[in-house]
Order: structure tokens, then sequence, then C-alpha cells
């Protein structure tokens, strides 16, 4: 049965295939299988981001207006005219002079804000992967009564007949 042993296998292959009834008679089995993708995922790091101040320092320069004071003497003459008081030293007039000095201070304010979060994107990949599945060879030989049952059998038939002679 060398032809049958490449089609169903050697009989140590088949041992497992092959039910006894009651009766004694033989069926036999071929198991027919199929790869399925068994498709998972898992997180990886990709990458990471790290924000913080950093300070930069710049030079500022204002012109700011500042006042100051200053005195004018006027000196006129007066035609002589009489006076009442007499000659003394002691009349002196102080005019106190001011000018705005400008002071600098410091302070901090808001000027913005960064906020960050993850947010999950979803992308699709596309996966082609070669899947191998099993298909029934049915070779006759003689001219044997074969009755195919099941709607959902996948299997080929080669109506291949080989004489009286081949098969005995």
């Amino acid at each position: 049965m060398g032809i049958l042993d490449a089609l169903f296998g050697t009989d140590d292959s088949r041992k497992e295939t092959i039910d006894q009834d009651v009766a004694g008679e033989q069926d036999a089995k071929l198991l027919l299988r199929q790869e399925e993708l068994d498709i998972s995922k898992h997180k990886v790091q990709t990458g990471e981001v790290e924000f913080g101040k950093e300070i930069i320092e710049e030079q500022k320069s204002v012109d700011v207006p500042v006042m100051r004071e200053e005195v004018v003497i006027e000196r006129r003459t007066l035609n002589n005219e009489l006076s009442d008081s007499p000659i003394t030293n002691e009349e002196t007039i102080r005019i106190p002079v001011s000018q705005e000095v400008v002071d600098v201070d410091k302070h901090t304010v808001v000027t913005g804000e960064v906020t960050a979060y993850k947010r999950d994107i979803e992308d699709t990949k596309h996966i082609d992967e070669t899947l191998k599945r099993e298909e029934a060879r049915i070779k006759e030989f003689g001219n044997p009564n074969v009755i195919e049952n099941g709607s959902d059998v996948n299997t080929t038939t080669d109506m291949n007949t080989v004489s009286d002679q081949q098969y005995q």
C-alpha cells in the first residue's frame, strides 16, 4: 500500500485515526488542520519627553523721565528806592532743591503656563502572514462507490481511475 502511505501516512501515523466499532468494521479518519493567527499586543516604551524651566537673562534698557528742580536767580535793578530796614547779616533765605531719583526694584509675574498630558492615538498596523491548512485529497483506485457528506469539507477529488491490474 505504498500509494496510500503517501496519501494517509505510514501505519504508525494512522493508528490513532482508525477506530473499530462493535461490529468489527474499521472507520478511517483523517484530521484536517489549519493555522490561525494569534494576535496580541503589548506596550513598549518608544521614547520620553522631559520638560522643565531654564533661566534666560536679558539686558533691559528703559528711559525714565525724571524731574529735578533748579533755582533760578534773577537780579534786577530797582531804581534806588528807599527802604525801612537796616542792613544786617541775619537775613538768609533757604530754598530746598530736590530731584526725582529712579529706584529700580524687581517683582515676579506669571507670564504663561505649560501643561503636558498623554493621549492615546489609535493607528492600524497591517499584518501580512502566510497561513497553512490541510485539505483532503481523495484518489479512487478501481471503481469504488464514494459518497461525500458534509458541506464545510474542503476536498479535492482526483477521478483518476486506475485499472484493476494496477490496483491488485
